[in-house]
């Protein structure tokens, strides 16, 4: 038989009793008959009992009149008629993703110290007994709930979601109670887990609302129950663990880095705020506010304050390197440092660094009495080792700049420029600026700077003063001349140059002729040298037989000159002596000489065939003579006659 037959005839059973009774089995079995669906539970208030009604609280723990502890699942259950009222209520879900906020309605009120009910021991919502025999407390709870499913007495427990509020029977000021709680933690976006996201680059710092209060003179909860780099109430997520460590209420120094916190927005509020960050070439000097008080490091002869180790109230004597910290600007400040060079510029309108926006050409008094005003720049360095203590002497490097470096530097030049006249400021400026690092490099290093350059620019003139203009005209005339000399010696030594380059370049196209000419005369010389040797070789065989025919003619010569000499002696001597008979025969010397020159002139007229006696005699000679002939009858006759007076004055 199925359970609907068996329906059936138990209904067929009842109905054949009579109606009185019929009505009386059917209101007894409405009131002891419960179902509850498996997706609800059933809230049982006992509406009498012999044990009264419940003395304090709201739920019945011993039987009294009231709300039960214990629940109804589902399924049908058979409850003593007329006692009980169940009333049926939603399971709480708590989606994922979200918290579930809880508020109990019974329990041991709260101590004044507290905002929220301790979960120490009574931490099961599901067991309203338990909770209560426990000591449970009354109030909002410390506890949340996380994503699930639970099944709850909503009578005892008030459960907050973002989207419902699970509560049984609320009054009028329970309703104003949850509704004032609920928008608190809309407004603390507490429905949903802290997420930290490392794009925005930026870190939580909590805020505890429950707990004792911090130590007189501290501002910032220090870190508790940290230990092997985790928290022991992991991360404030155990607000029980929390308070165990010695955990206190008000702002945290721990903080929240990158991650999803499920954290009671009731027990702690998160502010975000930006990493720090320390960018390359910066040092961070930390200023802590909280801390124990630490040793002073910075040394006896440091007099501006102490410096501390990390971790420790005061200025830690060692900067944040570059990089991204998690650190908490509530509980201490960050001033950071240039440890690369910077700039500083003593000119309007143009900055070297963030550090000299408020700096001016520094206005000057010559020893001629000129009143320039003159731009400069300094270059300096602080090292990262001493940046806590350039924080400690002046606050930061802005008021360093502006209250100390700005005076010095000024007052230094100032005194400079009395002392020299302005050309001597504008033709020595090197000296100036080789000494001014010289002078200045001791004092900067005073307030532990290291002074890198100093670099003086062009003194400038006063608005609406040109004096300083037309003396600087005047130097750049000078000096537009002393180039223009330049000029023009440089010039002649380019066209030296250019001609001894031209001559260069023509005597090297030429490199190849000149060479194949000097080999080709070497050549000569070598070919002139061999021929001078064979012909030497040649001559002197020449010469010697040259010599052998010149002795062997010679000698021939000699012997045929001897011969004709002897010959013609021979001859000479014939001649003279028939001569000298025929002068002898002739009557003297004289008449022979006639008689020769006769016979001569008559052999030379025979051969020219000339007439003896002229065709035509023109007139008479001198002793009546004209011709040749009687010409050279006369000189015979004369040379006659004259070698008769010879004779005749060799016989006187």
């Amino acid at each position: 038989m199925d359970m609907n037959s068996l329906f059936a005839a138990v209904l067929s059973w009842v109905f054949s009793w009579n109606t009185p009774l019929l009505l009386l089995v059917f209101f007894v079995l409405y009131s002891s008959i419960v179902y509850v669906p498996n997706s609800r539970v059933g809230i049982r208030e006992r509406l009498w009992s012999l044990r009264g009604s419940v003395k304090s609280g709201l739920i019945a723990l011993n039987g009294e009149a009231g709300f039960e502890p214990d629940l109804l699942r589902g399924g049908i259950h058979f409850l003593t008629p007329f006692m009980y009222r169940v009333r049926k209520a939603d399971l709480v879900m708590i989606p994922q993703g979200e918290i579930g906020y809880v508020f109990a309605r019974d329990g041991v009120a709260l101590a004044p110290s507290q905002a929220l009910g301790a979960n120490d021991k009574a931490v099961n919502f599901e067991d309203v007994r338990d909770f209560l025999q426990v000591a449970g407390q009354k109030g909002p709870q410390r506890k949340i709930l996380r994503e699930g499913v639970y099944a709850i007495n909503t009578a005892q427990f008030v459960v907050i979601t973002q989207g419902n509020t699970y509560a049984l029977g609320l009054s009028t000021g329970d309703e104003s109670a949850i509704n004032a709680m609920k928008a608190d933690i809309v407004d603390r976006s507490g429905f949903t887990p802290l997420v930290i996201d490392s794009v925005r680059d930026e870190i939580g710092v909590l805020t505890v609302h429950d707990g004792p209060g911090l130590p007189t003179g501290e501002l910032i909860a220090p870190v508790v129950g940290q230990s092997a780099g985790r928290s022991a109430h992991d991360n404030f997520q155990n607000p029980e663990a929390f308070l165990a460590c010695g955990g206190s209420r008000g702002r945290q120094q721990q903080v929240l880095a990158d991650g999803t916190y499920y954290i009671n927005r009731l027990f702690a509020t998160v502010d975000m705020i930006p990493k720090t960050v320390i960018a390359m070439g910066m040092a961070g000097v930390v200023i802590s506010y909280t801390g124990l008080s630490g040793a002073d490091l910075s040394g006896d002869d440091y007099q501006h304050g102490e410096l501390v180790r990390t971790g420790e109230r005061g200025v830690w004597e060692l900067p944040l390197l570059p990089g991204k910290y998690a650190f908490n600007t509530f509980s201490g400040k960050v001033i950071e440092v240039p440890t690369t060079n910077f700039i500083l510029k003593w000119e309007s309108g143009n900055s070297g660094s963030k550090f000299d926006q408020n700096l001016k050409e520094v206005s000057l008094i010559t020893k001629d009495a000129f009143e320039p005003t003159l731009p400069l720049s300094v270059v300096v360095h602080i090292d990262y080792k001493k940046a806590a203590r350039v924080v400690q002497r002046f606050g930061n490097i802005q008021q360093l700049v502006e209250q100390t470096l700005d005076p010095m530097v000024s007052a230094y030049f100032k005194n400079t420029a009395q002392t020299k006249t302005l050309i001597e400021l504008l033709q020595e400026r090197t000296d100036v600026q080789t000494r001014a690092l010289a002078d200045m490099r001791a004092k900067f290093a005073e307030y532990n700077l290291e002074l890198q350059e100093v670099l003086i620019g062009t003194p400038r003139s006063p608005v609406g003063d040109t004096q300083i203009e037309v003396i600087l005209a005047q130097l750049r005339e000078r000096q537009i001349a002393r180039e223009r000399i330049e000029t023009y010696e440089r010039q002649q030594e380019a066209a030296i140059k250019e001609r001894t380059l031209r001559e260069a370049e023509a005597v090297s196209a030429q490199q190849r002729g000149l060479t194949e000419s000097k080999i080709a005369i070497d050549i000569a010389e070598n070919n002139g040298q061999a021929e001078v040797k064979k012909q030497s070789r040649q001559g002197e065989a020449e010469a010697a037989r040259i010599v052998a025919v010149a002795n062997a003619d010679a000698g021939k010569i000699k012997a045929i000159g001897a011969a004709n000499a002897n010959r013609i002696e021979l001859e000479g001597a014939a001649t003279a002596l028939a001569a000298k008979a025929q002068v002898e025969a002739f009557g003297g010397a004289e008449i022979r000489l006639a008689q020769e020159i006769a016979t001569q002139i008559t052999n030379a007229v025979a051969k020219s065939g000339m007439p003896v006696v002229p065709n035509v005699v023109v007139g008479a000679g001198i002793n009546g003579g004209g011709n040749a002939i009687d010409a050279i009858a006369a000189m015979v006759l004369s040379g006659q006659a004259l070698g008769r007076n010879m004779t005749a004055a060799r016989v006187q």
